[in-house]
């Protein structure tokens, strides 16, 4: 195929592969580790809707269950030196503010109708991430490059832990929804614009038992396009329902409803997820959501997610994702999405992801492949 058409597809599959290179969530948030027995995301990380900088007692958890060379040695001198701490515990543990510096350098490979493009090396992510936790407070911000240059903060809130039951926090964040997959382009996060840049002003509150977990949260809409003024935004309100049939067994609820922006019309999700981890080297999660949306063409999307993850040894992970994303009143949309991945984990302060992802569009028949290199480096 050549021509404009074959340029302009040629530039779409650039676009959404560069779109696919920006990961926001460390891989830690990775909802595989439900198979450590870690149902609840605020167990490792400061957010309570996953993701972002992990807490002393997540980098300890990263190092004694995940990583392959890193469990401590039991005859250790009590004192020494954590590897899980930052900067390997030259600053020590026990401060209230923790830092962390995400840097990522990637390599991509894409194929689009059986052609190959150059291969691209970017510097994903850059980024300086801060906790202050001092008694029932809890204060978080990131700062690092923009896509296309300047600097961006994605997130930063202030959190109150009111109760043992009830906590609330305000700021820019992302909405809980479903499972939160480390992967961003995930049909289940990017199709309803639960992607990087998603996050919004709100408040959220949190409701807490030893076996739920209920998330509601409000705000006058996406935080970039009130920003920049782009006519998107609209009031948003999210919520989320967790239930922990035991440590390795959880059912969640959600729906998210954003109203209608002078660009974009009305629009409601609700979904269904259930995640299960027989062993502790085997978890799969499910996901099934129905978008609802005054628009046209096609008022009804079903997005259909799975993933399973399998260790086949200490810290090193093998994962495959079917994905399938389905408007019935205009089946050109569809597509069918796999993706497999290779996760390794060797050491605390180190991740290695390769992914594979092929596309395809069931009108057409067309086929996108992309093959995504990553290294994940935290201080």
């Amino acid at each position: 195929m050549t021509g404009a058409g074959d340029r302009g597809r040629r530039r779409f599959v650039l676009l959404a592969a560069m779109v696919a290179c920006w990961s926001a969530a460390p891989a830690a948030a990775e909802p595989t580790f439900l198979s450590k027995q870690y149902p609840r995301c605020t167990a490792c990380h400061y957010s309570a809707s996953g993701g972002g900088l992990l807490t002393p007692y997540g980098r300890s958890l990263s190092r004694e269950e995940i990583s392959t060379f890193g469990r401590r040695d039991a005859s250790a001198a009590a004192g020494a030196r954590a590897e899980e701490q930052f900067l390997f515990g030259a600053v020590g543990s026990d401060a209230p503010l923790q830092l962390g510096l995400d840097l990522r350098p990637s390599q991509l490979r894409i194929e689009a109708a059986g052609r190959e493009l150059p291969d691209r090396n970017f510097l994903m992510n850059l980024d300086l991430q801060a906790a202050w936790r001092s008694g029932n407070w809890t204060a978080y911000g990131t700062a690092g490059r923009r896509p296309g240059g300047g600097l961006v903060t994605y997130e930063h809130w202030l959190a109150r832990q009111v109760s043992d039951r009830v906590s609330v926090r305000g700021g820019r964040f992302l909405p809980a929804y479903g499972v939160r997959f480390a992967d961003h382009t995930a049909l289940s996060r990017d199709r309803l614009g639960l992607a990087e840049d998603d996050q919004i002003y709100g408040v959220e509150l949190g409701l807490h038992s030893d076996r739920s977990l209920l998330q509601v949260a409000a705000g006058p809409g996406r935080a970039e396009s009130l920003l920049n003024d782009d006519g998107r935004g609209a009031f948003t309100v999210s919520g989320r329902a967790q239930r922990d049939f035991g440590s390795r067994t959880v059912a969640v609820g959600s729906v998210l409803h954003r109203g209608a922006s002078d660009r974009a019309g009305r629009s409601t999700a609700v979904g269904a997820s259930f995640g299960h981890a027989p062993v502790p080297w085997l978890t799969t999660w499910t996901q099934v959501d129905v978008r609802f949306q005054d628009s046209a063409p096609g008022d009804r999307a079903v997005i259909l997610t799975n993933q399973t993850s399998v260790e086949v040894w200490r810290g090193v992970w093998l994962r495959v994702s079917p994905q399938r994303y389905r408007v019935p009143d205009n089946p050109r949309s569809e597509i069918h999405r796999m993706v497999y991945g290779l996760d390794l984990y060797p050491r605390t302060h180190w991740h290695v992801n390769l992914s594979w992802y092929r596309d395809r569009f069931v009108s057409s028949g067309r086929l996108h492949q992309r093959l995504l290199a990553q290294m994940h480096l935290y201080l």
